[in-house]
């Protein structure tokens, strides 16, 4: 087995770093970073990732809001929260969380951000800018996938990558991350589509699994050394848990690892890395304000 990528341990150095531009931020006279984050209804993966958030900004620093809403909110309630968070001068960078109830379009929602603090990266302003490779908020998951490969020193220039899943969220950007000047993979999007996946996995350097299917890349699907970076976070049912279930990745870690030079577990992996870009963007977002 090769190297188990440890998402919890470069988190938890990237915070480190960040705490410190916040000190030196006050030193200067100047007020802390502050995200401030939606959420509506009482999903229970959205609350344990928002009190995650809400830790995160603690640790660094950062002050925190969180606006609550009932499940039962109208489309224009929320709306009109966002419009009054865009407007706050003492809120650097802001999230909605998702999913949203099904009443609610979370496309009006996304496209009703201020891009300039639109901490998760997703206004299509900020999509299009990063697509071009101008300044912008890159989505926070492939934002974190992109980081932990350079931390982690992987060789991605002239590599075959494979990106499994092709979601405005995770797949389509990090596939354009990592084809960017100065990364230089050359890369292939398959996805739920795309006929014998495996085939085309096999002929990969690195994997970047997003699909949303517990174990769905197997042994077989991966060639001896690859780089494998799971994305997947499904919860599956296990009585031998407190809780009753487990997240399961899109990888089959077990069989898999053995094979491989790098990889990330579930959970420990890539999720950790999604909540400190959050913290980037919004470090960023405080700084171009000054």
């Amino acid at each position: 087995m090769g190297i188990i990528i440890d998402g919890n341990k470069t988190a938890s150095e990237i915070r480190n770093e960040i705490s410190l531009e916040v000190l030196k931020m006050r030193k200067e006279g100047k007020r802390a970073p502050h995200l401030a984050a939606i959420l509506v209804g009482n999903d229970p993966s959205s609350e344990t990732y928002v009190a995650n958030k809400v830790k995160d900004c603690r640790e660094v620093g950062f002050e925190s809001t969180l606006i609550r809403l009932k499940a039962e909110t109208d489309e224009k309630t929320l709306l009109g929260n966002i419009s009054g968070l865009n407007e706050s001068r003492e809120t650097d960078g802001f999230i909605v969380q998702l999913p949203l109830p099904l009443h609610i379009s979370e496309q009006k929602v996304i496209e009703a951000i201020d891009p300039s603090k639109d901490a998760d990266g997703f206004h299509p302003v900020n999509l299009g800018r990063m697509v071009i490779g101008l300044p912008c908020f890159l989505p926070a998951t492939p934002y974190g996938i992109v980081e932990l490969i350079r931390r982690y020193g992987i060789e991605t220039a002239g590599k075959q990558c494979v990106v499994l899943g092709r979601s405005n969220i995770v797949g389509r950007p990090v596939s354009i991350l990592l084809s960017r000047k100065g990364i230089d993979a050359t890369v292939t999007v398959a996805h739920s589509r795309t006929p014998d996946p495996g085939n085309i996995l096999r002929q990969a350097d690195i994997i970047i699994a997003a699909i949303g299917t517990p174990s769905f890349v197997k042994a077989d699907m991966v060639k001896e050394g690859a780089v494998v970076i799971d994305v997947g976070t499904t919860r599956v049912p296990d009585p031998s848990k407190k809780s009753g279930f487990r997240l399961a990745g899109d990888v089959d870690f077990e069989n898999v690892a053995p094979k491989c030079s790098y990889i990330t577990p579930v959970p420990g992996g890539v999720g950790p890395m999604t909540r400190v870009a959050l913290l980037l963007n919004t470090l960023r977002a405080a700084n171009d304000r000054v």
